[in-house]
Formats: structure tokens, sequence, C-alpha cells
């Protein structure tokens, strides 16, 4: 039986984690939009650690800097930030029950909204609207629901091969 995820399900499941940082929102919610890209990369990194790594992370950020039009490299610089700290803790993630790894998620997330901050600050770019530190919140909250689905989707997948 072969235990790794296909190729089509990791990278089919980035490409929607694309589309969704570019799905049109309302301004306001637009700029809590959680950070699908990073959840993907981060549940990715610990269930597949063979197929997704610090390389992946940098190549869909460099995709999703250039989707996006933000500055080339920042997005490839927060995943590879997250993917590098989710490989350094895998071992203790996997086995935290769902409540710790969402709280565990949430922190990686705040990590992220940091690193922003810092490159707009030394870019020069607009300082992030106050909405967007929402966002690690909402990746909290959406972490055990998509970790469940993508656990299904990916055992039933496994189950065809």
């Amino acid at each position: 039986m072969n235990r790794a995820p296909t190729g089509w399900l990791i990278y089919g499941s980035l490409l929607l984690g694309l589309l969704f940082a570019v799905l049109p929102l309302p301004a306001g919610v637009s700029e809590a939009r959680p950070y699908l890209l990073a959840l993907l990369i981060a549940y990715w990194t610990m269930e597949s650690p063979l197929s997704v790594g610090l390389g992946t992370a940098f190549v869909t950020g460099l995709l999703a800097d250039l989707v996006t039009a933000s500055p080339l490299g920042e997005q490839a610089l927060r995943l590879v930030v997250l993917a590098f700290l989710v490989q350094r803790f895998r071992a203790r993630l996997r086995f935290f029950p769902f409540w710790q790894q969402a709280l565990a998620v949430g922190l990686l997330l705040l990590n992220d909204r940091i690193i922003v901050a810092f490159v707009h600050l030394v870019v020069g770019a607009a300082w992030p609207a106050w909405t967007s530190w929402l966002s690690p919140v909402l990746g909290m909250a959406l972490w055990p629901w998509m970790f469940v689905l993508l656990d299904l989707v990916r055992l039933r997948s496994r189950e065809r091969n």
C-alpha cells in the first residue's frame, strides 16, 4: 500500500489555496482572510514531510507573490519560516489534540503576521490594517475542520490506490 498522498492531491490543494488568496472579498473581510496557504503548507509538512518541505513552501510562496502582486519573496519567506517551524516541531505537533494543534497553528500564524509587519516596515509599505490581526484567530478556528477534511480526502485517495 502506498502511504504517500498523490501529487494531484497535494498540489491541487495548494492551487485551491492560491485561488482563495485572490478570491474577491469585501474590504473589511479581505484583510482578515485566513492565510489558507499557510494552513495547507502546515498540514502537508506535518502529514507528508517527504513530499512537502521548504522547497515546496518557497515555490508556493513565490507563486502566491506573483498571483497576489505582493513584494516578490514576501510570501515565500513567510511560508518557508512556517514550514521550517512545523518541520522542527513536527513530532510534537502531530500528537497534540486538536485544540492544542489549533493553538500552535494560531501561534505560527501570529508569527506570520509579525513577519508581514516587519517586511512592510523594511520596504516602506503601508502598515497592515488592524483587521489583518484577526487572520490568525480565524486560521486557528479553521484548523481542526481543515485538518479533518484533508485527512478524509487523503485517506480516501489512499484507499483507491
